[in-house]
This record gives C-alpha cells, sequence and structure tokens, in this order.
C-alpha cells in the first residue's frame, strides 16, 4: 500500500510538475507572441515614422520648388520675374503675396535682402491690372535712395504692362514733380516731407482714391521723426484701403502705427528674432581710436579687388575718408545727407557701374539699397542705435550669395559693441590682423588724413566766399576723372603745351 500510494504521489506530482511545465510552455508562448506583437508595431511605428518623413521631403520639395504662379501670380508678371532672373520665391515672398492677393493688410517682417519689396509689389500690379486707375498706389520710404530703387523695380516688374512711376523726394525741383504728378502716374513712391509738401501747395492733387498704401523700412519712417508727416499723410487717405508695413526691424513705434492704421492685420514674421543671413561672416577688431584709418587701409589692402561700403558716423567723416583714400591711390567715393540730390545719385550710379571701389556713406545707404555686388562692409563707426548694425551689415550677402562684415571696436565703443553681440544672440570672432605690419602704413596714412583736412577746409573756404580762389585745385570738390589726377596727365596743361610748342609771347 505503502509503495502504492508514493507511486500515485510521485505520479501526482509528476503530473503537477508537467502541468506547470505545460503552464510554462504556454507563458514562454504567450512571451514569444508578444515579443513579436511588439516588435511588429515597432515595424509598423517605424514604417509609419519613415512614411511621414517621405511625405514631409516631398512637402518640403513641393514648397522648395513652388513658383509664383503657385502663389496665384498672374503669367505677365510670372514672366517679368523670370527676366529678372527670380526663378523661385523667397519665404517673405511666398508667406506674404497669397495674403495680399486675398485683399488682407499685411505686417511683413524679414531680414534684410529677402526681397520684402517684391512681396508688395506683385500684388499690387496684380491688382492695377485687374481694376486700372491712375493714383493707385503710394510707397513711403525713409530715404531718396531707396525710392529711386523701389521705382526701378516697379518698372522693370510692370515693364510688361505699361505701369507708369513717379518718384517724389526731396532735394529735386518742386515745380518738375507737380508736372509729373499732373500726368497722373500709377504708382506714387515717396519721401513722407515732400509728399505733404505737395499735397499742401500742389493745386488739384489729391489721394483720395488711392487702393493701397505701403510703408517700406516703417519703423525708420517713425525713428526719422516723421510722425507728424505720416499722421497728415494717413488723414488724406481713404478709409477703404489695403495698408502694408514692411521692416526688418519692428518697434514700439511700428506696433503703435500698425494699431491707427491697418485693418485686422495679418502678421508675417519669417525671423522672430532680429538676425543676420547665415552666409554673412562677421568679425570685429579690438583697436585704439587713433589707429583706426591706418587700420582700414590695411584691411582694404588685404581684401584687394572686393568691392567695399564704409560706414561712418558723421557727413564730415565720409568726406575726410573718401579724401584720404583718393589720396592713397583708392578710388572711393563720398555718400551723405549734405550732398545734393543730383551728387547722391551721381555717387550710387558710379558705385554700382563699378567704377569704384568703395561707397564710403552715413547711414543714409544703410537701409534697403541693393547693390549686388557689394562683397565687404565696413562699420568704420560702431552704429549708435544696435538695430541700425543688422540694415548695415545686410547691404552684403543679399539674395543668397555671400559676405563679410568687420567692425571696428575702439576703447570707447565697447559697451555698444556689447548691446550688438546680444542682439543678434552671437559673438562674433576677432578679425586676425599683424599688427607689425598694419603700422608700417602709418606715416603715408597720416600724410594723406592731413592732406584730406586741409582739402576739406580749402572747399569750405570756397563754398563760404563763393568764388574761387586762384590757387586752389577744385578737382576734389566733385567726383571726377580729375579727383584721381587722370585728366592732368592724359590730357595735361594746353597752355603749357602751347607754350613747349611756340615758346612764350613776347610783350
Amino acid at each position: 500500500m505503502e509503495n502504492n500510494m508514493d507511486e500515485s504521489d510521485c505520479e501526482s506530482v509528476g503530473s503537477k510538475e508537467g502541468g506547470s511545465e505545460s503552464e510554462n510552455v504556454e507563458e514562454n508562448n504567450e512571451v514569444s507572441e508578444t515579443d513579436g506583437n511588439s516588435d511588429n508595431k515597432e515595424l509598423e511605428n517605424e514604417d509609419e515614422i519613415s512614411l511621414k518623413e517621405t511625405v514631409d521631403d516631398a512637402n518640403d520639395n513641393q514648397a522648395e520648388k513652388q513658383t509664383f504662379k503657385d502663389l496665384g501670380v498672374i503669367d505677365v508678371l510670372c514672366e517679368a520675374c523670370e527676366k529678372l532672373k527670380w526663378s523661385e520665391p523667397t519665404k517673405i515672398q511666398k508667406e506674404a503675396i497669397p495674403l495680399a492677393l486675398a485683399g488682407r493688410d499685411v505686417i511683413g517682417l524679414a531680414e534684410t535682402g529677402s526681397g520684402k519689396t517684391a512681396a508688395f509689389a506683385l500684388p499690387i500690379l496684380q491688382a492695377l491690372l485687374e481694376n486700372p486707375q491712375r493714383y493707385f498706389a503710394v510707397i513711403l520710404t525713409p530715404t531718396r535712395e531707396l525710392a529711386f530703387q523701389i521705382s526701378e523695380q516697379f518698372e522693370a516688374l510692370g515693364s510688361g504692362i505699361g505701369v507708369k512711376t513717379a518718384v517724389i523726394v526731396g532735394g529735386m525741383d518742386m515745380m518738375s514733380q507737380a508736372m509729373m504728378l499732373a500726368k497722373k502716374p500709377h504708382i506714387l513712391i515717396a519721401t513722407p516731407g515732400r509728399l505733404v509738401d505737395h499735397l499742401e501747395n500742389t493745386k488739384g492733387f489729391n489721394l483720395k482714391s488711392v487702393k493701397y498704401l505701403v510703408m517700406d523700412e516703417a519703423d525708420r519712417i517713425l525713428n526719422m521723426d516723421f510722425e507728424i508727416e505720416v499722421d497728415k499723410i494717413l488723414s488724406v487717405f481713404p478709409r477703404e484701403r489695403r495698408t502694408f508695413l514692411f521692416s526688418a526691424t519692428m518697434t514700439k513705434k511700428v506696433q503703435k502705427l500698425q494699431r491707427a492704421c491697418l485693418r485686422n492685420p495679418v502678421k508675417v514674421e519669417v525671423s522672430t528674432k532680429y538676425k543676420t543671413v547665415e552666409k554673412l561672416q562677421q568679425y570685429y577688431i579690438f583697436i585704439p581710436m587713433r589707429y583706426k584709418d591706418v587700420y582700414l587701409v590695411y584691411l582694404m589692402n588685404e581684401m584687394a579687388g572686393n568691392s567695399f561700403m564704409i560706414f561712418c558716423a558723421t557727413c564730415n567723416g565720409t568726406m575726410k575718408t573718401a579724401l584720404m583714400l583718393r589720396n592713397l591711390g583708392m578710388s572711393a567715393i563720398p555718400l551723405n545727407g549734405q550732398m545734393s540730390q543730383n551728387k547722391r545719385l551721381a555717387a550710387l550710379t558710379k558705385f554700382r557701374a563699378k567704377s569704384r571701389t568703395a561707397l564710403i556713406s552715413t547711414d543714409v545707404a544703410s537701409r534697403g539699397l541693393d547693390i549686388p555686388h557689394v562683397d565687404v562692409v565696413i562699420n568704420l563707426d560702431i552704429p549708435t542705435h544696435s538695430k541700425d548694425y543688422i540694415h548695415r551689415v545686410g547691404r552684403t550677402a543679399r539674395a543668397g550669395r555671400a559676405g563679410v562684415a568687420v567692425t571696428f571696436v575702439t576703447q570707447y565703443d565697447v559697451e555698444l559693441y556689447q548691446r550688438i553681440e546680444h542682439l543678434i544672440g552671437k559673438k562674433l570672432p576677432k578679425f586676425e590682423t599683424k599688427d607689425e605690419e598694419v603700422m608700417v602704413l602709418e606715416e603715408r596714412v597720416g600724410e594723406a588724413k592731413r592732406t584730406a583736412v586741409q582739402q576739406i577746409r580749402d572747399l569750405e573756404d570756397i563754398k563760404g566766399r563763393k568764388k574761387r580762389r586762384p590757387n586752389v585745385d577744385k578737382s576734389f570738390e566733385d567726383d571726377t576723372e580729375t579727383s584721381l589726377g587722370i585728366r592732368k596727365r592724359k590730357f595735361g596743361n594746353k597752355k603749357n603745351k602751347m607754350q613747349k610748342k611756340f615758346g612764350k609771347r613776347k610783350k
């Protein structure tokens, strides 16, 4: 019995063990199944992720390959864009053009050189084609040079549809401008001050039928204390109009203006913070104040063959630097607010035509000017407003090109420079210079500076007396070939030639 009992016990235990084994097997099967399922799920997730990525890539490619036609721009204007070799729209154009065509008020914020002008020019021209009328749009700009540039863009884009534009800026004859206004152009490009002058003084001129108002570089318009003029202009405009504000930087004044003159606007912001272009290489040079000009000449020699834009703080500074560089044999040309408008335009034309390698300017040229061949921007005097730095260095590395910007920092500019670094959110590398090589130039640069100062004094004397002094060489007053001594070397002095040929006349 005992043996039987033991056997049965053993069997039961065995069966129990067998059961546990079978349970273990089942558990293992379940685990393997769950593992298999989790593996499948992971594979499915990976497939989904890869599918999403491919869809995103396809969408990106579509977004990248987007044309002006996809944005809703008509064929005539697309052809004009092709002639200007604009293959695809920029970020700000992709965002702003469809909204503007839909009839919304737009605030456009984008970095310099991103094609903001076309972002408002194309919708305006398209609307003009749909409803042709005179005095269709008014574009307000802070500087005269920018006004002429915007006019050129409108004429280039509207060449196929016969658009008539008029530029109304200060420094030009009011009567000839009044005659232009009498012809009733489609597009008016103006600086606020001169536009108010015409509204008050030119008979028969009003803006009651205007459909579009654009403020380009809106923050600058308000910073230049044009607020009274802008208020007068806005009071004359009809309520039923479209309004666009465009700028690279946004200030509190612009926000105030936005509340005053825009209805339910859409804000198009390509760069959220104050940004400089990625392809722009930015450097600083920390130097003593007294050697600033020596380092400038050294830098221009090191980067010879490039096209330069040099920014100074004062009008006198631009003249002095330009004359100093000319005395050293470099073809430099000044541009500042004290020059007559014709001379300012002539200076820009010469620089654009590459007949001058350096343009020495105040902040007059820091906004909006598009000169594609500028390779290097030099901040000889650091800007007092850090936002102006972004506009200055934006004159190079435009529309996807590369460029270099160098800022001179003296012992008095450290705080201003730190503000700039804080604004753009990065620390700039130091531009490497060889001090021994720089100081070799000191004597020559010092002599050229002294000559330049004397030339400016002579020029002031001439202007003060309003008559020419017989012994003063006036070649430096205007930017002609004689300013570099070319004409004298080439043609010589006629009187001396005659004397050599026939001898002196006997009395």
